[in-house]
């Protein structure tokens, strides 16, 4: 399945504050932690605890949140099926960040070893 030109339009205009607790959720439902996906976004985006704050506090749209972010060089090595698309698939690049980031979210909430998502063994 590939994105429509309307779907990225959308993912784009998203806010991330807005989907930030969604995250949080999902993931302390599975028994981790708000740090450790903190340490998730981190690794990818490069921004700290205090610029997601900032970011969520200026509620940007993804747009703007991966347009600041310094997106970690390994993160091509994200792939697989997330949302019903297969991520090395989606041509629109800020789509493909936005769908890294629930890849990662998946991940950790799935109970998968964090050497693992982030990439680096």
């Amino acid at each position: 399945m590939k994105p429509t030109p309307k779907h990225n339009a959308r993912v784009a205009k998203l806010t991330f504050a807005s989907v930030y607790p969604h995250y949080i959720a999902k993931v302390e439902k599975k028994g981790r932690t708000k740090d450790e996906l903190l340490q998730v976004i981190t690794w990818l985006t490069g921004f700290d605890e205090v610029k997601l704050q900032q970011l969520i506090d200026d509620k940007v749209t993804f747009e703007t949140f991966f347009k600041e972010a310094k997106l970690n060089p390994n993160a091509k090595l994200i792939k697989g099926v997330i949302c019903g698309y297969r991520i090395e698939d989606i041509d629109n690049p800020l789509t493909r960040q936005a769908r890294y980031l629930d890849k990662l979210v998946d991940e950790l909430a799935r109970g998968r070893k964090m050497e693992k998502i982030l990439r680096t063994s």
